[in-house]
C-alpha cells in the first residue's frame, strides 16, 4: 500500500529548508514552532526516513531532498494552474530558476533570454555553476532546469541533447615562446603556469593527462580566475595557458593574441538540457528556445 504524502507536511519541510530553522519556518508559515516540528516528525514517520539534519542551518538528507524537490514542483504547478484559471495577480511574472555553466553564459546562453517571447513575462533566475555540478541543483530542487554535461537524467527530469562545446588549448604567443619551447608539449605543460577557473576545475589537468597517457597533470603553479571572460583574458595576457571555449578563442587567435598549442587536440564537451518533467507552458517554451539557440551556437 502506497503511503500518501500530505501536502501541508511537504510544504512545511520545504519551508524549514528554505528558512534554515524551525523557528523561521514557523514565522513564514504563521504557525508555532511546535506545529512545524510536529508536521516534520509526522512526515518522517510516514516515510520511515530521517528527512532533515538538525544543523544550523537545517539541511535535508538525501531522502529529504527528494521531498523538497517534490514541494518545489508542486508549487510550480500550482502557480501555473492559478495563472491559467486567472486566479493569480494581474500580470504576475513567472519565475524560472535555471543553472548554467559560466562558459555557456558567456558565449551563447544569454541569446536564449532575448528570444523568449516578452508576453510570457518570465523572470529568469540564473545560477552559475560548473556543467559537471549543475545536476546537483536539480536534485535539490533549487532550479527547474540546467545546462549540464551529464546525459543521465536526474530523477523526475527529462534530458535533451544540445550539442558540443569545443575548447582549444591556447596561450599568448610570448608565453608560449617563453615556457613551451623547451621540450615536448606533454612535458612542458606539467611545469608551465596554468589558468584554472576554481579549485574544482581539473579540465586543464585532464588535457595534460590525455597527452601523457593518463599520467600527471598541469603545473602546481596555477592562477584561479573564476569568470569565463576573465579566464580568456588572463590567458591572452600571458598569465598562463588554458582551455578556452572556441567562440572566445577565435577572435583572439585572429588578432594574434593567442596561439593554439595543439591544433589537433581540441576537446569537445557534450552539453544537455535537463528540466523538471512538468506540464509547464513556460518551461516548455524556454526548453524549445534553448534547443534552437544551442543548435546555432554549438557543434553537432
Amino acid at each position: 500500500m502506497t503511503a500518501e504524502l500530505p501536502l501541508d507536511q511537504v510544504r512545511t519541510l520545504l519551508a524549514v529548508v528554505d528558512e534554515g530553522t524551525f523557528e523561521a519556518a514557523a514565522a513564514a508559515l504563521h504557525v508555532t514552532p511546535s506545529a512545524v516540528s510536529q508536521r516534520v516528525k509526522a512526515l518522517e514517520q510516514r516515510t520511515g526516513r530521517v528527512l532533515l539534519l538538525r544543523t544550523k542551518p537545517v539541511r535535508p538528507t538525501e531522502s529529504g531532498a527528494v521531498l523538497v524537490r517534490l514541494a518545489r514542483q508542486v508549487a510550480r504547478l500550482e502557480r501555473d494552474a492559478h495563472a491559467e484559471l486567472g486566479l493569480s495577480g494581474a500580470g504576475e511574472p513567472v519565475r524560472v530558476p535555471v543553472a548554467v555553466n559560466a562558459d555557456s553564459l558567456a558565449t551563447w546562453f544569454l541569446g536564449v533570454l532575448t528570444r523568449v517571447p516578452e508576453e510570457l513575462r518570465l523572470c529568469f533566475e540564473l545560477r552559475r555553476e560548473d556543467e559537471d555540478h549543475t545536476a546537483a541543483l536539480l536534485r535539490e530542487g533549487l532550479v527547474m532546469a540546467a545546462v549540464t554535461s551529464s546525459s543521465d537524467a536526474v530523477p523526475g527530469c527529462s534530458v535533451r541533447y544540445l550539442g558540443r562545446m569545443r575548447y582549444l588549448p591556447v596561450a599568448a604567443p610570448e608565453f608560449a615562446a617563453r615556457h613551451l619551447t623547451r621540450g615536448p608539449l606533454h612535458d612542458v605543460l606539467t611545469e608551465a603556469p596554468v589558468i584554472v577557473f576554481d579549485r574544482r576545475d581539473d579540465f586543464q589537468d585532464g588535457f595534460v593527462r590525455q597527452l601523457r597517457g593518463g599520467r600527471g597533470g598541469a603545473s602546481a603553479l596555477r592562477h584561479h580566475v573564476p569568470t569565463s571572460e576573465g579566464f580568456a583574458e588572463s590567458v591572452a595576457a600571458g598569465l598562463g595557458w588554458g582551455m578556452v571555449p572556441e567562440a572566445q578563442a577565435e577572435p583572439l587567435l585572429r588578432a594574434g593574441r593567442l596561439v593554439e598549442l595543439a591544433p589537433e587536440r581540441a576537446v569537445d564537451v557534450p552539453l544537455y538540457w535537463q528540466q523538471w518533467r512538468l506540464d509547464s507552458p513556460a518551461l516548455a517554451t524556454v526548453a524549445d528556445t534553448v534547443a534552437e539557440t544551442a543548435a546555432e551556437a554549438l557543434r553537432d
